[in-house]
């Protein structure tokens, strides 16, 4: 489990501009993914009005030395159908040489936090069939729902 002088874990908001670059980071590396996270990063102002976003939450997980170590974010999906709302958590990652110390547990701890105080009844995520560590993960903390996922393109305009 995660010690608390060991990591600190919290929510990003604009004046965390270098953290969430930092986020970034983490992601890329954790997904083996630079080219989505970092070929294209989005301004500064751009990176601000998201983290001040009600609809958009990301919580990070800083070490002792304020290094950011491992993160999730979120969307916060308000329903039509009645007055209340989910959280979709789009990406979680922590470097490999934090995992297995809770750091993920604790994320998604602080993200129900936030969703109760927000309103929201239920939080979900995605993982893929290859990836046995975050289904274990997530099969400790809710309940698995088999279903297909289809990324459907839409026409750039020009």
């Amino acid at each position: 489990m995660v010690r608390e002088s060991t990591y600190h874990v919290r929510r990003l908001r604009a004046a965390n501009l270098e953290h969430m670059r930092q986020l970034l980071g983490v992601y890329a590396e954790a997904f083996d993914d630079p080219a989505t996270y970092l070929a294209s990063p989005p301004s500064d102002g751009y990176l601000r009005r998201l983290l001040d976003t009600p609809d958009f939450i990301t919580v990070a997980a800083l070490d002792a030395d304020g290094t950011v170590v491992g993160g999730l974010s979120a969307y916060v999906l308000r329903k039509f159908e009645s007055q209340r709302s989910e959280l979709y958590i789009y990406d979680l990652a922590v470097l490999a040489a934090h995992r297995r110390r809770g750091v993920a547990t604790s994320l998604i701890r602080e993200l129900s936090g936030i969703g109760t105080a927000i309103g929201a009844y239920v939080m979900y995520v995605q993982a893929d069939l290859v990836d046995a560590p975050a289904i274990a993960l997530y099969a400790t903390l809710g309940r698995r729902e088999d279903v297909l996922h289809f990324d459907i393109d839409i026409p750039i305009r020009r």
